[in-house]
């Protein structure tokens, strides 16, 4: 897994890369956009946040789905899903 800069882009966007698949990219300090399959993302429970400011019509079919973190218990669930996306790849 590696962070790579976005082609194109002087602002420091990166996404996280498995091979050549990006699979996620920060939003914030605190959040992550993180691309898993639908049929994980409802097995896993979660939900676009209604709030979104960067995705905010997001599709509710979309592969990818904004996780937010803030304490080491919301951590270890972003790590685990990390885990899933790349399995995915």
């Amino acid at each position: 897994m590696e962070d790579r800069a976005w082609p194109g882009r002087h602002d420091g966007f990166s996404s996280l890369c498995y091979g050549d698949k990006a699979f996620a990219h920060f939003h914030s300090d605190n959040e992550l956009d993180i691309r898993l399959t639908k049929s994980i993302i409802h097995r896993e429970g979660l939900v676009h946040p209604t709030d979104s400011k960067v995705h905010p019509n997001r599709s509710r079919n979309s592969q990818w789905i904004e996780v937010r973190f803030v304490k080491a218990a919301d951590l270890e669930r972003v790590v685990h899903l990390v885990k899933l996306a790349i399995e995915q790849i």
